[in-house]
C-alpha cells in the first residue's frame, strides 16, 4: 500500500452518513451561502441529523467567465471572497452596525453578479477600517509570512484588473514570462490593489479556520473537494508554467483536459483546461511534484478528508489537442501512475481520501486506487441497468472502502432521475424492486439503499434528502445554464427532516454516537 494514512483515525473503518451541499447553497441574505450564522446553524442541522460528514465542493475564487464553476478556479491555494460573511465582519469589528447595506436577494437560485457587486462594496469598506487600524496588523503579516502562494495570487488578480480581464497569455510579453524586474516594478505600482486581495484573503482564512473549529467541535468532518485540473487563466499556470504542456511562444496549451464519450455526455467533453508536464523518459517533473506537495499540504490544513475529482487521470487521462473540434479527437496518455503517489506519501499520512473512479474505469485504475489505499466512490443512480453485475448495485460492493452516494453534483436529483422520460421504465422498476417500494418516496428509497450498503460512507445531497426536482440540479455537464447556482431556502431544513435522518442513521449502524469498532 502507498499511503499507510486511509482509516487510521477511524473515519473509513466505522460507518458514517453525511450531505453533499456546497457553501454557496447555504440560506444566507446575502444572496449567496457563506461563513456567516448559516453555516453554524447547518452544523446545528447536520448534529441534530445524525450526521458526522459534510462534503461540499472546492474553495477556491469563481470567474464569471467559467460560469462559477469552482472546478476552474484561478487559484488552487486561494479561497472564494464570495464566501466571505459581511455578518462576521460586522461581528468582528471589520464595519460599523450602519456599513451593511439593506439588500433583497433571491433566495432560491445565486445570482453572482449582483452578490459580486454587494460583496466587494462592504469588502473596501472593511479594507478602509483595515488600513486606519493596526489593530491586526501582526495577524495580517504572520498569515502573509505563513502562505507562501499569496504573493502570486494577489499580484496575478490585480494585473487580470490591470489588463481589463484578459487572460495572462495575453499580457505583454515580458509579464506573461514573469520577468523579475517587471515584476517588482508592478508590485510597487500595484501595490494597494495587491494589499487587498491579500487583505480577502486573510478575511477569508480566519473565517474559515472559525467555521472548521466549530464543525469540529460537532464531531463533524469537512470532506473537501479537490479538482485534478487547474483553469488555464490561473495563478497556477502563469506562475508555474513549467508544470504544464504550454507552446513555449504563446503560452496556450499544446492539448486540453476532457473525457471521452461517457454517462454525462455521449459526445465526451473538452474541458480546456491544460495539461500537466508529468515527466519523461520514466521520470516525472520535479517541478510538478513539488507543485503537488503544496498544493495537497494547503488543503490538509482546511479539510478533512479529500475527495480527488477525476482520480482515473493519474492512470490514463485523455487528451485533446488544443483547437480540436470536439473531444473525439482526443487520445489515452500515460498518466504518473503509483510512482506520483509513492512521492506524495507523506503528505497523505493521516490524510483520508475519497478517489472519484467513476467514468470509464479499468482494472489499471482500480489497481492504482487499491495500491493508494483510498476509497472509492459508488454511485446508486448508476446501478440500475438490469445487469445483475453492475458494480455500483449496493450488494455487489466489495468491501467497506467507498462512499456511496445517491447521485453527485453532476447527476440529476434522484427524483429528477425517477421522473426523466429518458430513462427506461425496466431501471426504474429495478429501482423499485431494489428498495422494497412503489417508487412514491424514491429519493428516500435511495438513502435507504446508501444507509444499508456495505460502503463505510453514506453520503446524500441535500436535494435528494428534500426530495427535490431536477429544477434544484446543482450541475448539468457540457451546459452553461444555471449551474452551480441552487440555494437552499431555510424553511425547508426542518426538525422533521433531520429526526428522519437521525432514524435512518441510528437504523443502519450509521450515527456517531453508536458506531461499533
Amino acid at each position: 500500500m502507498i499511503s499507510s494514512g486511509q482509516g487510521r483515525d477511524g473515519t473509513f473503518s466505522t460507518r458514517a452518513a453525511g450531505i453533499l451541499l456546497p457553501l454557496t447553497s447555504l440560506p444566507s441574505r446575502w444572496g449567496i451561502g457563506d461563513l456567516g450564522p448559516e453555516a453554524e446553524s447547518f452544523l446545528d442541522y447536520l448534529e441534530s441529523a445524525g450526521q458526522s460528514l459534510w462534503q461540499i465542493l472546492p474553495l477556491g475564487p469563481t470567474e464569471a467567465v467559467h460560469g462559477h464553476s469552482p472546478y476552474m478556479s484561478p487559484s488552487a491555494f486561494a479561497g472564494n471572497p464570495l464566501l466571505i460573511s459581511p455578518d462576521r465582519l460586522q461581528s468582528d469589528g471589520w464595519l460599523e452596525p450602519d456599513e451593511l447595506p439593506e439588500r433583497d436577494f433571491y433566495q432560491y437560485l445565486v445570482r453572482f453578479d449582483e452578490v459580486w457587486d454587494c460583496k466587494q462594496e462592504i469588502f473596501q469598506r472593511a479594507f478602509a477600517h483595515f488600513c486606519r487600524d493596526s489593530r491586526s496588523e501582526e495577524d495580517f503579516h504572520r498569515f502573509r509570512r505563513a502562505s507562501p502562494w499569496l504573493r502570486d495570487y494577489a499580484l496575478f488578480t490585480s494585473l487580470g484588473e490591470k489588463y481589463s480581464g484578459k487572460p495572462w497569455y495575453e499580457w505583454p510579453p515580458e509579464i506573461a514570462r514573469r520577468q523579475p524586474e517587471v515584476l517588482a516594478g508592478l508590485e510597487i505600482e500595484l501595490a494597494e490593489r495587491i494589499a487587498y486581495h491579500e487583505f480577502l484573503q486573510f478575511l477569508f482564512d480566519k473565517q474559515w479556520r472559525n467555521f472548521k473549529s466549530k464543525a469540529a467541535r460537532r464531531g463533524i468532518r469537512i470532506i473537501g473537494d479537490l479538482p485534478i485540473y487547474v483553469a488555464l487563466n490561473s495563478v497556477d499556470v502563469w506562475a508555474h508554467q513549467e508544470c504544464f504542456q504550454l507552446d513555449p511562444t504563446s503560452g496556450r496549451p499544446q492539448f486540453v483536459a476532457g473525457v471521452p464519450p461517457d454517462y454525462f455526455s455521449p459526445e465526451g467533453q473538452s474541458w480546456g483546461n491544460p495539461l500537466y508536464n508529468w515527466g519523461s523518459d520514466g521520470r516525472l517533473n520535479p517541478a510538478v511534484v513539488a507543485w503537488w506537495e503544496k498544493r495537497l499540504a494547503r488543503l490538509k490544513e482546511m479539510i478533512d478528508i479529500i475527495r480527488i475529482d477525476h482520480f482515473r487521470g493519474f492512470e490514463a487521462y485523455w487528451r485533446i489537442p488544443a483547437g480540436a473540434d470536439g473531444a473525439a479527437a482526443g487520445e489515452w496518455a500515460t498518466g504518473p501512475g503509483a510512482e506520483f503517489f509513492r512521492l506524495l506519501a507523506p503528505v497523505f499520512d493521516d490524510f483520508p481520501v475519497i478517489a472519484e473512479d467513476l467514468g470509464t474505469i479499468t482494472p489499471a485504475v482500480e489497481k492504482l486506487r487499491s495500491e493508494c489505499g483510498f476509497a472509492g466512490m459508488k454511485v446508486l443512480q448508476f446501478a440500475f441497468d438490469q445487469h445483475p453485475d453492475n458494480p455500483y448495485l449496493p450488494w455487489n460492493f466489495r468491501g467497506t472502502d467507498y462512499a456511496v452516494y445517491s447521485g453527485t453534483h453532476d447527476n440529476e436529483t434522484t427524483v429528477g432521475w425517477y421522473l426523466n422520460p429518458e430513462i427506461s421504465e425496466a431501471s426504474k422498476a429495478q429501482a423499485r424492486r431494489a428498495a422494497n417500494s412503489d417508487g412514491s418516496a424514491i429519493h428516500l428509497d435511495f438513502i435507504r439503499l446508501a444507509y444499508a450498503s456495505t460502503a463505510a460512507l453514506a453520503i446524500i445531497p441535500m436535494q435528494d434528502v428534500l426530495g427535490f426536482g431536477n429544477d434544484c440540479r446543482m450541475n448539468r455537464p457540457g451546459s452553461n445554464e444555471r449551474n452551480w447556482a441552487w440555494r437552499c431556502a431555510p424553511r425547508f431544513l426542518t426538525p422533521e427532516t433531520a429526526a428522519r435522518l437521525k432514524d435512518l442513521a441510528f437504523f443502519y449502524n450509521r450515527f456517531p454516537g453508536y458506531l461499533s469498532g
